[in-house]
């Protein structure tokens, strides 16, 4: 049986207690807009999960061996991977797996669409690292085959 909604999400929130943004809001805030990004875009259980829990792998929330046994079916956990972003790899690869990962991209598209929130971009300080972003993001979306 695999974990329901519910319990991915009290999971997610509890691996990112105390963290936050580059804002300073709770990491938590993105983990439910991204969540709920996959929802309004048609995603179903599996994706929504993986949305709970995609950033969880990449920031040492937790461990890649915790996923791997988790109660959670083949497909989000492979999600999870594919947009679990490794040091030093490039963008095209990472943007191949997520392109090959089957439900992976309505996931990535969620997160995308959340992080270059212009008014999520207003609560920063420096205006380098808005600039910085927002290319990041557009790149990532260019390669991703994503319109603006």
């Amino acid at each position: 049986m695999t974990l329901s909604l519910p319990a991915v999400e009290r999971i997610a929130r509890t691996a990112h207690e105390g963290q936050t943004d580059k804002a300073g809001r709770p990491y938590a805030e993105h983990l439910q807009a991204v969540a709920e990004g996959v929802r309004a875009r048609g995603g179903d259980e599996e994706q929504i999960a993986a949305a709970w829990l995609h950033d969880a792998v990449e920031d040492h929330a937790l461990s890649e061996q915790w996923l791997e046994q988790a109660a959670l079916s083949p497909r989000t956990k492979a999600i999870v991977l594919a947009v679990t972003k490794r040091a030093g790899e490039p963008g095209e690869a990472y943007a191949e797996r997520i392109l090959t990962t089957p439900g992976a991209l309505l996931v990535k598209q969620a997160d995308l669409a959340h992080n270059a929130d212009p008014a999520r971009l207003a609560r920063l300080d420096d205006e380098p690292t808005r600039k910085r972003l927002t290319e990041k993001y557009a790149h990532m979306r260019a390669l991703l085959g994503l319109g603006q």
